[in-house]
């Protein structure tokens, strides 16, 4: 089933002389379950197409489908909704809450939410990620990657339609990324859960299904 389409997307920053296309007429469509990976060099318009896709961006042209909705048709409340409820995002630089431990950053949407706390659910999450050890610990207390795992740990919780991963392992040493990727991997496997990771590293990209290559905000290869 398709749950993702981006039709004709275009993002322009500035004018004139200073006018900067970022992303230049991408289309392209994500079947449930399919793990992409979008790789491109510094500058391509990874991050910028990933911020749009998640309606963190507005694009200058174009359209973000999630299933047959344009969620650029969206109102702000409504879109706010979608990201916190369908759409899993995975920095590179984690963003935990420092003066939370694990569970209760891996928690934070479903509170954001108001919704009832599946603690089953939770604690098998804490497993999938070997983090229960860890499970009371603050940011502060972990390494690198157990700090990524509980991002992953975050975006898994709600049960998201996708996951959207800006360089997951740019911050990681190799073993560390090594472990993220597999995690993702698994994810994928385990729970069917669509993921789109943007990655400058050919060889990470490699373990995607389908790798989607851009340059100059353009797709070369997808």
């Amino acid at each position: 089933m398709k749950i993702l389409k981006i039709e004709n997307l275009k993002k322009i920053y500035g004018k004139n002389e200073s006018k900067v296309v970022a992303l230049n007429d991408l289309s392209f469509e994500v079947e449930e379950g399919e793990f992409i990976a979008i790789i491109g060099p510094s500058g391509s318009g990874k991050s910028t197409l990933l911020h749009t896709i998640a309606g963190l961006e507005n694009p200058t042209e174009g359209k973000v489908y999630f299933y047959d909705k344009n969620i650029y048709e969206m109102n702000k409340k409504q879109l706010t909704i979608l990201r916190r409820q369908k759409i899993g995002i995975i920095y590179q630089f984690y963003n935990l809450i420092p003066t939370l431990n694990v569970e209760e950053n891996i928690l934070l949407p479903i509170e954001l939410d108001k919704k009832k706390v599946d603690k089953t659910k939770l604690q098998e999450i804490i497993k999938f990620l070997n983090l229960d050890n860890r499970k009371k610990h603050l940011p502060n207390e972990l390494s690198g990657g157990q700090q990524q795992k509980v991002a992953i740990g975050r975006a898994l919780m709600i049960n998201p339609t996708i996951i959207l991963a800006d360089e997951p392992t740019g911050n990681l040493d190799s073993k560390s990324s090594s472990e993220i990727i597999e995690l993702l991997k698994k994810a994928n496997r385990e729970y069917n859960q669509t993921i789109i990771m943007i990655t400058h590293n050919l060889e990470i990209a490699k373990s995607a299904d389908r790798i989607i290559q851009i340059e100059d905000g353009k797709i070369i290869q997808k």
